[in-house]
């Protein structure tokens, strides 16, 4: 089959060949891919960022956004079969573990990541666990939701956490509408009735995020804390959703929580500088947010059948699977790239 894999780090990708995964183990999945995420992530991989933490063995195929149809199973597969429609969770899990055991399979001490420790979906076919699969809707096709499988998710994930602190009349600062927050927008709109606020430096993505449940957008020009102080009455919001996290968003992100606020981290890359006293004066909290659980995408995937979020996509033949990166890098695409073998 056709492959996508890294061959050394500051290096291109390459297209290649590579025989295609079978089911090995009774509860193994493979997963003919209908649409692969193309995550700034994998950039990252790119540059070397994960070689140590992932400690995988080069070449391997890159990709942890897909879905597809399933194309083989192994004997004790029950949850799906044969056709069906799914999105893979990103993780492969033991089912076994103490996080496991408590649903919170992200934490799963035995977890594999395919497209970051073992092979991934830049691919024709994609080998994974019955844990991992979700059926989705008919009326869903899996190029259109691929990237709900990581990025989608990892905003549901903090949009679900935010939710559950937020009443109606409160206001949520949402920072950054790009690939993962413009389904953080229409996430927190379908879970929260509070007022939402999203703050971006580009205008387009501001516009776009007014179509999709922002009550407010403002244009990151160096007036907008101020613009977002006097949207709240001088207090600042409830909840910050950063999904940005480096460039100064932090920063300035603490100055537009209210008092005793949340102040959720989903995008990274620079350090959260606040004192101590601060923190303590004025009880905020600051809380991380991994991707979301299997429930969690099963309960997007509900919301995606509902037509409540919706992924903006460009979408790429896998021979072009270097346009896309390109494109990525360059700021060039809104909402996610999607590769389509």
């Amino acid at each position: 089959m056709k492959a996508i894999q890294v061959v050394g780090y500051h290096e291109k990708l390459q297209l290649t060949e590579v025989p295609a995964p079978e089911p090995a183990g009774p509860f193994d999945v493979v997963v003919k891919i209908g649409g692969a995420g193309v995550c700034r992530t994998d950039i990252h991989i790119l540059e070397g960022q994960w070689a140590e933490k992932s400690g995988v063995t080069l070449p391997y195929t890159i990709g942890h956004e897909n879905a597809g149809w399933v194309h083989a199973v192994g004997g004790a597969v029950t949850n799906v079969a044969e056709g069906d429609k799914v999105i893979v969770h990103p993780l492969v899990t033991c089912g076994l573990c103490r996080a496991c055991r408590f649903g919170d399979d992200v934490h799963c001490e035995q977890s594999l990541f395919p497209g970051i420790d073992t092979h991934g979906g830049y691919a024709e076919y994609l080998k994974t666990s019955a844990r991992s699969v979700v059926r989705i809707d008919e009326a869903l096709e899996p190029a259109d939701v691929a990237a709900l499988a990581d990025a989608g998710l990892t905003a549901y994930h903090a949009a679900a956490k935010a939710s559950r602190r937020l009443r109606p009349g409160d206001r949520c600062l949402v920072i950054g509408a790009g690939g993962l927050g413009h389904i953080g927008i229409q996430a927190l709109k379908a879970l929260t009735a509070a007022e939402l606020i999203v703050v971006d430096r580009n205008s387009d993505a501001v516009k776009l995020a007014l179509t999709i449940g922002a009550d407010h957008g403002v244009v990151a020009d160096g007036t907008h804390v101020e613009q977002v102080l006097d949207l709240t009455g001088g207090h600042g919001a409830e909840v910050v959703v950063d999904f940005v996290g480096e460039g100064g968003a932090t920063s300035e992100g603490v100055r537009m929580l209210r008092r005793a606020g949340d102040y959720h981290v989903v995008g990274y890359g620079e350090n959260i500088d606040v004192p101590t006293i601060d923190i303590i004066s004025t009880e905020i909290n600051f809380i991380g947010n991994l991707v979301g659980s299997y429930n969690d995408l099963c309960e997007l995937m509900t919301l995606a059948a509902q037509g409540k979020v919706r992924l903006h996509t460009s979408k790429y033949p896998l021979e072009r699977f270097q346009d896309a990166i390109d494109d990525l890098e360059a700021g060039r695409v809104r909402g996610r790239a999607i590769l389509t073998p």
